[in-house]
């Protein structure tokens, strides 16, 4: 993976918008990568994602008008919108993000002026590492430094969450927005979705977190993410029809849950998978604490388990490469990251034994499938 630098984005810049003076101001953002903690976040939970070494950088000038100027340069589009009129676009879904984050910025109040914009990122999209959340943050950063606003790294984490929930439509929790803003580099976030404590967690020198793309893409707001947040709602609803203290699937205990009588299917094993998936992040987080990997690889193979037979947001692709995966030399665990239906696995590799994991899991993964996939080191 080749990583885009201050200098390419300065030159790339230049050559988008010539002649416009004044120093270029260059923000970015991190995607991620889900260690544990699947479909929790909207259900007030758990979650322990990692940030990545892979960015979303947004450059950006003053342009001395109302409106803004985007380019993508993975998209090679350019388009622009007033801040006195922003509409969704429906031919540059791209530009949501974008637009998403300034209209939550002016509703918080903010004054923002014109200026040009050059997008660039190494993240591959679609892939389940958040690359949304990733543009939405680098453009908060970025809108907050043109305009001198006085807003913190939690706010911008909010104002990522917003843009993505009223304006993208996406109901996504606050998961991807923190780690975006908060995350530190060789650390896991450990965030209460509740409360939004986060605390971040040193990883392991010894070990490294490899994520394998299936380069199958899912479009996050078409898929059926959206049925799942409304079958855990549902879920919440039945229960309290027994147990009317439950707010959440997160106040559920596994006890609970098999003493309820007449939960259907499939609510129930939706419900099921959040309350375990839940206990699973507190485990996986009190290990890593204390260095115990061997059971953090437990728990991320019954993750994907669950995330296979309750949560059914697996793929054959996905469960290809984590039935590879745990049978290579040096692992840990394996399981898909991510919403699911495509995107990536994550697995946890003894760095002595990378490049043999690497070698054998694209090799098998080309003769299952005949796609070649990506794969990128924590």
């Amino acid at each position: 993976m080749v990583h885009t630098t201050e200098a390419q984005m300065k030159a790339l810049f230049d050559t988008i918008y010539p002649n416009r003076g004044r120093d270029l101001l260059i923000c970015s953002a991190p995607g991620r990568v889900n260690l544990i903690g699947e479909h929790t976040d909207y259900n007030e939970g758990y979650v322990l994602p990692v940030p990545l070494d892979l960015r979303v950088y947004a450059a950006g000038r003053p342009n001395w008008s109302n409106f803004i100027n985007i380019y993508a340069a993975d998209y090679h589009q350019k388009t622009s919108y007033s801040l006195d009129d922003i509409q969704y676009d429906q031919l540059h879904p791209w530009t949501n993000y974008l637009k998403g984050t300034t209209q939550a910025l002016l509703d918080q109040g903010q004054h923002l002026s014109g200026c040009d914009i050059l997008l660039k990122g190494d993240l591959p999209q679609e892939a389940g590492l958040s690359s949304s959340a990733a543009v939405e943050i680098s453009t908060a950063r970025l809108l907050k430094d043109l305009n001198g606003l006085h807003i913190t790294p939690l706010e911008i984490a909010y104002i990522g969450k917003k843009a993505e929930n009223e304006f993208v439509g996406v109901q996504c929790g606050v998961m991807d927005q923190f780690v975006a803003s908060l995350g530190r580099e060789n650390h896991a976030l450990f965030l209460d979705c509740r409360t939004n404590y986060y605390e971040n967690i040193p990883l392991s020198l010894d070990h490294s977190l490899v994520i394998v793309n299936t380069m199958i893409k899912r479009k996050l707001a078409t898929s059926v993410y959206n049925e799942r947040r409304k079958q855990c709602r549902e879920g919440v609803r039945l229960v309290r029809q027994s147990i009317p203290e439950i707010k959440a699937l997160r106040d559920l205990s596994i006890n609970q849950l098999h003493e309820l009588d007449g939960l259907p299917e499939p609510i129930w094993s939706r419900c099921y998978h959040v309350v375990t998936e839940n206990q699973r992040v507190l485990q996986s987080t009190r290990a890593l604490q204390r260095g115990d990997l061997k059971h953090l690889g437990t728990l991320m193979n019954a993750s994907h388990e669950s995330l296979r037979d309750h949560y059914q947001v697996s793929s054959p692709e996905l469960d290809t490469l984590v039935e590879a995966a745990r049978n290579t030399p040096g692992i840990k665990g394996a399981r898909m990251t991510g919403a699911g239906f495509g995107g990536c696995t994550v697995n946890l590799v003894d760095k002595k034994e990378i490049s043999c994991f690497i070698k054998i899991i694209v090799k098998h993964y080309q003769n299952a499938t005949g796609i070649q996939a990506d794969t990128y080191i924590v």
